[in-house]
């Protein structure tokens, strides 16, 4: 980690820790409130068997094992030294894209070697971040529901009779959350990580005096109790596993929200609250358990059931609880911006909520289409234990995946050997791989919904790609060389207007179809025509003098070609403001902005399912108009209709 050599520095790095605690680590950091509950069971249903099936079960004399309590304590303890230590902290968070982490900057990364798109398909590199990515929304859903659940249900260990309050109680909390992402993660995560500062330090501490009592409880850091208990345990402590993961679920958020905080300050965190208040709480809840047996009915809450502190715990928990949702929300406004200027879906309204931290956004249509889903989880599922059968499925199966873009980026970008490189894969990907096993028995019970999401955003990136690719095409069949129009413009004396007309094209080369219209319905020209491109290319950011060319074709035709990451909005007016230094001056007075408008029909015959044309169709009438997109003065833009079939 990095020495902060001077006292700027170190306050600016310890802000941003504090500003990562309330967005990266909200996640992570409730998890007990109920990953230990899950690995415990101390009751039977009506018909005789044990509510949770997998867990560990108390002994005749309603006391748990102590070898399987250490053994489950020692799960918990190796799964985040290996998975978050050093798997993600040390090693994935080495792989940004130019500051820039998750599973489609990864894929970026990976694709800056090519092999990413093959004519009109997409390599498997491209196609796993993309259901990876789907499968992050499903987790983004579940998150926010799972744990203000957990925390809420804290009333009931204080009076049975708060049990029906519960839910209302946590559906009214998450609208709340979500209704104020607009104002964005800066001021979030400062009001947040204060809360989370305490929340990380009330935990430990709540967790020490149970410790003290029961010190052997600490014997669960040798890792040969974890390798005992599943040896023992066989099948019933593989599956075990399933519960065990949820220890470990904000770590894929923490490598996607890197761009909002930096690798240095997310470690920083990490070191010196995050991971000590986690392990003495969590130790704390193996004591309690090792002194308790079947007599604790919540390990989290059981901390604090004798003394006062419970209901100040309680509203501190569903305070945390809150936050721990942010994490995935964030993630997935930077996942869904990466996923439009990369191609990969619709255009959506992003608004940038910091005037210091361009990675810092809001999506509107995101932030209430989880707001809905969260909501009717809350509804349908109404507890924690009933959330928890459905986690975990999306988030390893995530984690696997970001292991094998890991891989390609050490091979094909860093050029390490194949046995550097898969001396990294392999025990990356056997530890995804075990938890994704353990987890696969939770589809029934609720693991087929962020598995479900996942597809269904897959479907969506997939089709939205193809069907973009596809009228690429069309439209390029309808373009003419450059030299071929401008030679005919000069031999028929198109009459010519003052002013600058900007015609917006995707393709860099050859007349857009929109000025053909143009032409053909007007038969008049300005004086000045700009044909603009604006290409994203797979890095966050393009600066320097690659982001701008332009290019003088005679006859006062100038095409610019703009270059701009997938973390950069493009605005159009001051891209060619920047064109005065290349002696093109576009006057914003007298300036208008030429657009095609396209009615797709779904008759063509494009190589492409009718279910799927239908899809782009109706992704596309929906998506926000470029006028938004490209920042472009509404009053100065005219639109020209055109029926493409695809």
């Amino acid at each position: 980690m990095q020495q902060y050599g001077n006292t700027k520095t170190r306050k600016d790095a310890a802000l941003l820790a504090l500003g990562a605690l309330g967005v990266v680590y909200g996640d992570i950091g409730t998890s007990p409130l109920y990953a230990v509950n899950e690995c415990v069971s101390a009751a039977r249903d009506d018909q005789g068997a044990w509510t949770r099936e997998h867990a560990i079960h108390p002994m005749a004399n309603g006391h748990y094992d102590p070898s399987a309590v250490l053994g489950v304590m020692s799960l918990f303890f190796w799964a985040m030294t290996l998975v978050v230590c050093v798997k993600y902290l040390v090693f994935v968070l080495r792989a940004d894209n130019k500051g820039e982490g998750g599973i489609l900057a990864l894929a970026a990364l990976v694709a800056q070697r090519g092999g990413a798109v093959r004519g009109s398909r997409l390599g498997i590199p491209i196609l796993l971040a993309l259901f990876g990515a789907g499968l992050l929304y499903g987790d983004g859903v579940i998150t926010p529901a799972v744990s203000v659940l957990g925390a809420v249900e804290g009333l009931s260990q204080r009076d049975a009779r708060f049990h029906d309050l519960i839910v209302p109680i946590a559906a009214a909390i998450l609208v709340g959350l979500f209704w104020v992402q607009r104002h964005g993660t800066h001021r979030i995560g400062a009001v947040f990580g204060w809360v989370m500062l305490l929340w990380f330090i009330a935990i430990g501490a709540i967790g020490v005096p149970y410790i003290l009592q029961t010190p052997e409880v600490l014997r669960a850091i040798s890792p040969h109790y974890a390798v005992g208990f599943l040896a023992t345990t066989g099948v019933h402590g593989f599956l075990l596993l399933g519960a065990v993961v949820l220890c470990i679920t904000g770590a894929e958020a923490l490598y996607t929200d890197m761009g909002h905080f930096g690798k240095k300050p997310i470690r920083l965190a990490w070191s010196t609250v995050v991971f000590p208040g986690l392990l003495l709480n969590y130790f704390g809840q193996g004591a309690l358990l090792l002194q308790q047996g079947a007599r604790v009915s919540n390990a989290f809450y059981g901390l604090v059931a004798d003394g006062p502190l419970l209901m100040p715990m309680v509203v501190l928990a569903t305070m945390a609880a809150v936050i721990a949702s942010q994490a995935l929300i964030s993630g997935a406004f930077s996942l869904t911006n990466q996923a439009v200027q990369l191609g990969y879906a619709p255009r959506v309204t992003v608004v940038h909520t910091s005037q210091h931290k361009e990675g810092q956004i809001y999506i509107p249509e995101v932030n209430w289409l989880l707001m809905i889903a969260c909501v009717t989880l809350v509804l349908s599922f109404r507890s924690s234990t009933n959330l928890a059968a459905a986690y975990g499925i999306a988030v390893t199966g995530t984690m696997g995946i970001t292991s094998f873009l890991y891989f390609l980026v050490c091979r094909r970008n860093w050029g390490y050997s194949w046995i550097a490189a898969l001396g990294l894969l392999i025990p990356f990907l056997a530890m995804d791989l075990t938890f994704f096993s353990a987890n696969v028995v939770k589809v029934a019970a609720g693991g087929w919904f962020p598995l479900a999401v996942g597809v269904g955003v897959f479907i969506v990136m997939t089709t939205w790609w193809r069907g973009r690719y596809e009228l690429s095409k069309k439209m390029e069949t309808a373009t003419i060389p450059d030299a071929l129009f401008l030679a005919d413009i000069a031999e028929t004396k198109v009459p010519r207007v003052s002013g600058t007309a900007v015609f917006m094209s995707s393709a860099t080369s050859g007349i857009p179809n929109v000025l053909l219209h143009h032409v053909k319905h007007n038969k008049v020209l300005h004086r000045q025509v700009v044909l603009l491109s604006v290409v994203t290319e797979n890095v966050p950011f393009v600066i320097g003098n690659t982001a701008l060319t332009v290019a003088e074709l005679g006859q006062g035709f100038y095409r610019v070609l703009a270059r701009v990451g997938f973390m950069q909005q493009p605005n159009v007016p001051r891209i060619l403001a920047r064109c005065r230094r290349f002696d093109l001056i576009v006057r914003d007075a007298d300036t208008t902005y030429y657009m095609g408008r396209q009615t797709l029909l779904t008759t063509g015959t494009t190589r492409i399912a009718r279910w799927r044309k239908t899809l782009f169709a109706f992704l596309a009438r929906n998506a926000r108009p470029p006028t938004v997109f490209f920042q472009l003065p509404p009053n100065r833009v005219v639109e020209l209709g055109v029926q493409i079939q695809l």
